[in-house]
């Protein structure tokens, strides 16, 4: 089985799509920009020429197989490049100030408080020597002033709020005695401590049940309602997607290949990797009456992409001219994709 029919299996029979927020109104402030981002080692690039920006209120979701640069984009906009990869090229902006002239104090200051990032892999994020009450406090005392007291009283609520039942026990527990699913909660519960303008959830249900995974949804629903925070969401689930995005940037092996609001790019994908994705999903194939679909071969090497198209050698339409590299370009509105052959899928 492929990763690709894992990840279609994960997203359960019964996901269907349904209505998401509207979109937010065009003069929305522009929370984080990201402009011509390129990230890599001397030898290879792992994330080429990316491009995105997300507004307050709004959700934007990227999404792609593992090994496509999403998680790599994310860090990059933290400045949490992890050595040995530099950042090569490109503007990453926060409300208007470029991230790149702020010493790491500075930075330092804003990450937690005004941007916060949920890990992918919360036992690993978590300090496995503190208990995870005092984690969430520390937040709050660094970056609200809040006293210890205060902060500890607090962390209880947030841990309530992640629905963690009986808070108080388990704000005193350490994070080996803690499911992987809590662990979870724990790390977005600190995440949404000093209630950011921006967040950035790296597949961060992953780890829980359908049921939680719901309510923690909902929850951060409701922290934008609220606060009209910015949220970046990585994610294999397109479920999810379809339940939480106002926009979508599909990337594939670094790129950003396809850029929608969320309703257009279901309706009608305009590359072929986003098809195969769609096919991919569990109620296609039961609406086809056929087995789940999967795209043949997988994320190629950065060391070793084909010329031209990435997508090429796994692509149904492949054709002589995508030999030549193809750009990123609008097809209609607002969506963009980067095919010799956008615009011409129904």
């Amino acid at each position: 089985m492929t990763t690709l029919e894992v990840e279609a299996l994960s997203a359960g029979p019964n996901r269907q799509r349904t209505p998401v927020p509207r979109p937010p109104t065009p003069q929305a402030e522009t929370v984080l920009t990201v402009d011509g981002l390129t990230v890599g080692t001397a030898r290879a690039d792992l994330v080429i020429d990316v491009s995105i920006e997300v507004r307050a209120g709004e959700t934007l979701c990227l999404v792609g197989e593992s090994g496509c640069g999403k998680s790599l984009t994310c860090l990059a906009a933290m400045g949490l490049t992890p050595e040995p990869l530099t950042r090569k090229a490109g503007q990453i902006s926060f409300l208007g100030d470029d991230l790149s002239r702020l010493n790491e104090n500075q930075l330092a200051d804003i990450r937690g408080r005004d941007m916060a990032m949920i890990f992918q892999d919360a036992m690993a994020a978590l300090n496995p020597v503190r208990r995870v009450g005092m984690q969430i406090a520390e937040v709050l005392v660094v970056h609200r002033g809040l006293t210890w007291r205060q902060a500890e009283k607090q962390a209880i609520d947030l841990l309530a709020s992640v629905e963690i039942a009986d808070p108080q026990s388990r704000a005193k527990a350490y994070p080996h005695q803690l499911s992987g699913g809590m662990c979870q909660r724990v790390m977005i519960a600190m995440a949404l401590a000093c209630r950011p303008k921006l967040l950035i959830a790296d597949e961060a249900t992953t780890a829980l049940d359908v049921t939680t995974q719901a309510q923690i949804l909902k929850l951060m629903r409701e922290l934008q309602a609220e606060t009209g925070a910015a949220m970046i969401f990585v994610t294999h689930d397109l479920g999810v997607v379809a339940e939480i995005a106002d926009r979508v940037a599909v990337m594939y092996s670094g790129r950003v290949v396809e850029n929608a609001v969320v309703d257009d790019l279901f309706e009608g994908p305009q590359h072929p990797y986003t098809r195969g994705l769609m096919a991919c999903r569990l109620h296609a194939a039961s609406e086809s009456h056929g087995r789940i679909a999967a795209i043949e071969g997988t994320v190629p090497s950065p060391a070793r992409r084909p010329e031209g198209c990435s997508f090429r050698l796994r692509c149904p339409h492949a054709a002589e001219q995508c030999i030549e590299p193809p750009a990123l370009r609008p097809v209609r509105g607002g969506h963009w994709a980067a095919c010799h052959f956008a615009g011409d899928f129904a």
